[in-house]
């Protein structure tokens, strides 16, 4: 696999690395790409780590493509919807470790994961969608609803409230923050520690827990992220 996302096979972890060299925008290009990844992770049945460049997990979609009209944006936006709900009902165990910002689609991300590690450090993380003029995708807000703290949850979807990585954990959006060098082995070491669960109750569990949620964020996609239904979201009431 080439391009901005590589995914490494060892030992029952796929490690799939998101890096542009910029930003890690998610483009339409490289969702593709982080969905063949999962793909290849899936085929093997591996515990994926997830993970992105230095001080970068990703600073959100590539806002270029909104600028390119409905049909790409469409696509876009339904490339990352889709990984959100396929990462929420994955059936082996997702660690999310944040090498920095994690802002916006990077941040529905880390909602839909299972395990999330961020790094010590002046990063941002959160969803600054109404700060930029955005209406609230709803399949975000269910990804929300379902891991933040619920007395920040109006503060985070409303007031586009960003948050500094130790602030990240107290409202829900990681599990725990390390010092930047020690990431990688933090989250290997997680990873296996998950691969120890018996696979078959996992995915079980995963999907009674789980279920109810990735069925409204199915909905979410298929009647909002399309023309008619980003035309209504954006229309003023």
């Amino acid at each position: 696999m080439s391009g901005p996302v590589s995914c490494t096979l060892a030992d029952g972890i796929a490690t799939i690395v998101l890096d542009d060299g910029k930003v890690n925008a998610l483009s339409i290009a490289t969702l593709h790409a982080l969905h063949e990844a999962f793909d290849e992770a899936e085929r093997e049945d591996a515990v994926v780590v997830l993970t992105g460049r230095e001080g970068y997990f990703s600073a959100g979609f590539d806002l270029r493509v909104f600028g390119e009209g409905l049909e790409p944006t469409v696509e876009m936006l339904r490339l990352g919807a889709k990984l959100t709900e396929r990462m929420l009902l994955f059936a082996r165990p997702i660690v999310l470790a944040s090498p920095g910002h994690a802002v916006a689609a990077g941040a529905f991300l880390l909602l839909a994961a299972d395990v999330r590690i961020g790094v010590d450090g002046p990063f941002r993380v959160g969803l600054n969608e109404v700060q930029i003029g955005l209406t609230m995708p709803l399949f975000v807000i269910e990804l929300a609803r379902r891991r933040l703290h619920p007395a920040r949850l109006d503060a985070a979807i409303l007031n586009a409230a960003i948050y500094q990585p130790h602030a990240a954990v107290e409202v829900g959006y990681l599990d725990r923050v390390v010092d930047a060098e020690q990431l990688d082995a933090s989250s290997q070491q997680t990873a296996r520690q998950l691969l120890e669960l018996n696979s078959h109750a996992y995915t079980a569990s995963k999907r009674r827990l789980r279920g109810a949620a990735a069925e409204r964020v199915r909905e979410a996609i298929e009647t909002e992220l399309t023309p008619d239904g980003l035309a209504a979201a954006a229309a003023p009431s």
